[in-house]
């Protein structure tokens, strides 16, 4: 048999341990032989790949492709472009003097913890009085508009799970979790032909990463979805060759609904046709329901047991009303989705696990690997019922670094030892996957790698030092942990005979603790043909 491809000159990590061998044989897009298994096989082509360490493709469990692609032609407020709150409104006043008068100036990436406040409306009124503004916070769970924008919306009729902002009876221009939603007449839906240039910017990144796959993290109607037909941009981006990585959707909560079926039939809840988790292929599949419970860590607005610290009168809040979580939960899980729910205060992780628990006690499933995006802060006991109901944890270990100091101020000093957890959730015997919740923090893998194995914030500070994890738990979590989580571990997450040709050449091993700051990816291939090359 003459294989497609024997790659050699590298050091190829096999396994879920990781053993080197030297040689690698490719056939179809699959490994065929390793080792001295591999050397000597007839090839059509014979790649030398000069010395390079070679792991599975990485694979990112949590991410928003669209959002960040597009995202890449918004104005940068991030703390790499505006130090200072002044900074912001600057850059504001001058991409205006760069657009017509009525136009949207659309900004990216402000943390008022970086900022020492949010941008307001008259701060944004003066920078660009003619305009219509809108600043997205990094986390996406809240905005700020100017004035002119602000006069077009009905704040007499705000969303439940959101709130407008008002200092002395007036808004402030700041828009909090499904408060944004209120911007849905002027800005939504996306137009397809935008959300598929963002897939296509989005994934010609990814590969310069070593990004071979990923999880969308919610797709369609709702607080992240781009417009209500979004997958049609994906498989669109499919059809022209422009979906660059293997893509698994979570399709957001907001876009199921109840199904006509027949006596006794479970599929009641669903997609059209009773699609769900599952449907679609090696490079386009359905994935989970994603489901939010509560808001972010950062802005405070996260469901907690406790009040953040120095807010004593906060406690944050629940975007889905909290007696709607448990039933919505159910339905989906009684039709076959795997559920994927937004939890990072602790309160709200209690109340997802108990409606994980409902659901799997009235029908019991195996298998199920419900998930909790972020599970942000958390206490023993509730980790423990984690690991006893099956659930898989997705935390972000890149947050630490890049918004790990906000974190801590709205924890303090008690709660900060359940901050984004990683150890704790491996001794408990769950499978973590690696993520990045992109474009919130750099998704680069190899930094989210090492922030999980040296866990400092931007100021320095370890976070959680016994949430450490080794370099190796690292890579796991990115290549093994991540398709676990999307039940494509059959194909994806080890370099093994039988499973895709999906790897990354890297400039040194990523097991070794000391190596992670100073890792380049050379290469990246899917289906083995490198489709990257630095």
């Amino acid at each position: 048999m003459r294989v497609d491809a024997v790659y050699i000159g590298a050091k190829v990590l096999t396994g879920e341990d990781f053993l080197p061998v030297d040689v690698m044989a490719v056939h179809g897009g699959r490994i065929v032989a390793l080792g001295e298994y591999a050397r000597g096989l007839d090839a059509a082509r014979t790649i030398d790949l000069g010395g390079a360490v070679v792991v599975p493709g990485f694979h990112d469990a949590h991410n928003h492709m669209a959002w960040y692609g597009m995202g890449l032609d918004e104005l940068d407020v991030s703390e790499a472009s505006c130090a200072r709150l002044d900074d912001v409104y600057a850059a504001v006043a001058a991409r205006a003097t760069e657009q017509p008068e009525g136009t949207w100036i659309v900004g990216r990436g402000y943390d008022q913890t970086k900022l020492d406040k949010h941008p307001d409306r008259h701060g944004l009124d003066r920078a660009a009085p003619k305009h219509h503004v809108k600043l997205k916070h990094t986390t996406g769970h809240m905005c700020v508009v100017n004035s002119l924008v602000l006069g077009q919306l009905d704040l007499a009729n705000v969303p439940a799970g959101g709130d407008v902002v008002a200092e002395g009876g007036e808004p402030t221009g700041l828009l909090r979790e499904q408060a944004q939603r209120l911007l849905d007449p002027l800005l939504y839906p996306v137009p397809l032909a935008d959300v598929e240039r963002g897939i296509d910017r989005a994934g010609q990144q990814y590969l310069s990463e070593g990004i071979t796959s990923v999880q969308e993290a919610g797709i369609g109607r709702g607080l992240v979805g781009s417009t209500p037909i979004e997958l049609a941009a994906y498989q669109r981006a499919r059809d022209a060759g422009t979906l660059r990585v293997r893509t698994t959707l979570m399709v957001a909560a907001d876009s199921l609904h109840p199904l006509e079926h027949g006596d006794g039939d479970d599929v009641e809840f669903g997609l059209d046709l009773g699609l769900r988790t599952g449907f679609g292929d090696e490079w386009l599949r359905i994935g989970p329901m994603k489901l939010f419970s509560d808001g972010s860590l950062v802005g405070r607005t996260c469901a907690m047991h406790a009040p953040f610290a120095g807010e004593s009168d906060n406690v944050g809040y629940f975007q889905t009303a909290e007696a709607d979580i448990p039933e919505i939960i159910r339905r989906a899980h009684r039709s076959g989705w795997q559920v994927a729910t937004h939890a990072i205060g602790d309160r709200a992780v209690s109340v997802v696990l108990d409606a994980y628990a409902a659901a799997l006690a009235e029908h019991p499933r195996a298998d199920h690997r419900h998930r909790i995006e972020h599970c942000g802060v958390i206490d023993v006991p509730d980790l423990r019922r984690v690991a006893e109901l099956g659930v898989i944890p997705v935390p972000q270990g890149r947050f630490v670094n890049e918004i790990g100091e906000g974190m801590r101020a709205a924890l303090g000093p008690e709660r900060e030892p359940w901050c984004y957890r990683q150890r704790s959730f491996l001794d408990a015997g769950c499978v973590v996957p690696g993520s990045s919740d992109r474009p919130v923090v750099n998704g680069a893998p190899l930094l989210g790698m090492a922030d999980m194995v040296y866990r400092r914030t931007s100021a320095g500070h370890v976070l959680g030092l016994d949430e450490r994890v080794s370099a190796r738990d690292a890579l796991r979590a990115y290549t093994y942990g991540s398709a676990y989580a999307t039940f494509a571990e059959r194909d994806l997450g080890t370099l093994d005979v039988g499973k895709r040709a999906d790897f990354v050449a890297l400039s040194a091993d990523p097991t070794e603790d000391d190596a992670l700051g100073d890792i380049r990816v050379l290469a990246t291939a899917i289906g083995g043909e490198i489709v990257y090359e630095s």
